[in-house]
């Protein structure tokens, strides 16, 4: 299937409001998600024996800046079968205040490779997965403070007496 299949079939399953746009700039295009609803899409793209995208390549975590103050996740999908990839993205706006993390639901019961790339985003950018079986640090120890990849990270002195350059 096409890009413009894609989002046609995401349409008439979820409706008009399910995609928030697209970009078209980069070397591939990018559907943009309503971020409550990635993972019911992520499930259809799976199931779908039109799409069957099998395989989750990665989940990145991204912090847009402070001017923007908007954070987003990037799904990376793939159907090997159909030799088909696609990008999806969904975004949330919040106010860097580590005490209430921006938040998309888990699709980690779609793919298992999600388990360790909501992780990771999770660890190192401070995106909170809901209904996440194990979300916990992954690259950080446990006891970390802050998410190294935000905008507005500072890094410690010292981790444990040991001076941090």
């Amino acid at each position: 299937m096409t890009f413009i299949e894609i989002k046609e079939l995401l349409i008439n399953k979820f409706g008009l409001e399910i995609i928030q746009g697209e970009e078209n700039s980069g070397l591939q295009p990018a559907l943009i998600i309503d971020q409550e609803r990635i993972a019911e899409v992520c499930l259809e793209l799976r199931d779908n024996e039109n799409t069957y995208f099998d395989f989750l390549s990665s989940i990145s975590g991204v912090d847009y800046g402070i001017d923007e103050n908007k954070f987003g996740a990037v799904y990376h999908l793939s159907s090997i079968p159909y030799k088909t990839q696609l990008t999806l993205k969904v975004f949330t706006a919040n106010n860097r205040d580590e005490n209430t993390l921006p938040s998309f639901p888990s699709v980690s019961h779609v793919w298992r490779t999600a388990d360790w790339h909501e992780r990771e985003a999770y660890d190192l950018v401070g995106i909170f997965f809901e209904n996440h079986p194990d979300l916990r640090r992954i690259l950080l120890p446990d006891d970390w403070e802050g998410f190294p990849l935000r905008k507005d990270y500072k890094t410690a002195e010292y981790y444990k007496g040991i001076k941090i350059d």
